[in-house]
């Protein structure tokens, strides 16, 4: 059966083929990339002078297709362009820096994560403070009791 693979030109094994398909022992053969795909996608994230350079180049270009073939080259959509321009115009530079994805923490929900905060630990502290009373008035209590213990004992008479 082997010598009918060998004959078909079927490889044998899983490494073999491995061994082939990353060009390891030719030269003469290409070396494949890895058909391995990630588990999963990375999102791409450009820093703001990136985006900046990128609008530069494209405001300089002038004649019809250039912008296409820069965004091309550059591996951009054009969509991105039109929101980089739009973020540019609507505020300073700085805008174009990126921003977490999600949604946004509101300053009332800021604000109301604190007075919860606070609040629990205000109950933490009465709670606390009922307690050393408690402890302090058993300890006055103690004192007492041992106080009277202390006192000369009285003599009973004998029957």
């Amino acid at each position: 059966m082997n010598a009918k693979r060998e004959e078909v030109g079927v490889e044998s094994s899983a490494p073999e083929r491995a061994r082939r398909a990353s060009g390891e022992g030719d030269d003469s053969t290409p070396k494949l990339p890895d058909p391995e795909v990630p588990s999963r996608p990375r999102r791409r994230v450009f820093s703001a002078a990136y985006k900046r350079r990128v609008l530069e180049e494209t405001d300089r270009l002038r004649e019809p297709g250039q912008i296409g073939a820069y965004l091309r080259r550059e591996g951009l959509y054009s969509s991105s362009l039109c929101r980089w321009r739009a973020q540019r115009d609507r505020g300073p530079l700085d805008a174009l820096a990126p921003r977490r994805r999600g949604p946004q923490p509101s300053p009332r929900s800021a604000e109301r994560t604190r007075i919860a905060e606070l609040e629990r630990q205000n109950e933490e502290l009465r709670t606390r403070l009922r307690q050393a009373d408690l402890i302090i008035e058993v300890q006055k209590k103690v004192a007492a009791l041992l106080d009277g213990d202390a006192a000369p004992p009285r003599n009973e008479p004998s029957s």
